[in-house]
């Protein structure tokens, strides 16, 4: 069975501290479109619901997920991480059969 991403607790409380700071009731957009050092690149970025988008949410904070995007999606994790090198919202995506050092591209 095809299960909707889940997004962390963390996740949504940096994008409330992002839309706190910016005065903006943005959503956060998790998309996946070709090219990529594997194929395929996450899009993740602040943008506003789409009528055919997935939206999920928690103390009033959203994020988005297109339906072409959706079936790359299937069970992944959104979070957000913390680390020396910085911080960033990050993807674990159990579709992906590889990735590339950044993070950001992966094949299936």
């Amino acid at each position: 069975m095809a299960l909707p991403p889940k997004v962390t607790p963390r996740a949504f409380t940096r994008l409330a501290e992002i839309n706190a700071a910016s005065g903006e009731g943005k959503a956060l957009r998790v998309a996946v479109e070709g090219g990529g050092c594997s194929g395929f690149l996450y899009d993740i970025r602040l943008d506003d619901p789409a009528p055919d988008d997935l939206v999920l949410e928690a103390d009033g904070q959203k994020v988005l997920v297109d339906p072409v995007s959706l079936p790359f999606l299937q069970n992944a994790v959104i979070d957000f991480s913390e680390e020396l090198i910085g911080a960033r919202f990050v993807i674990d995506n159990p579709n992906a059969t590889s990735s590339c050092g950044c993070g950001t591209s992966f094949s299936l």
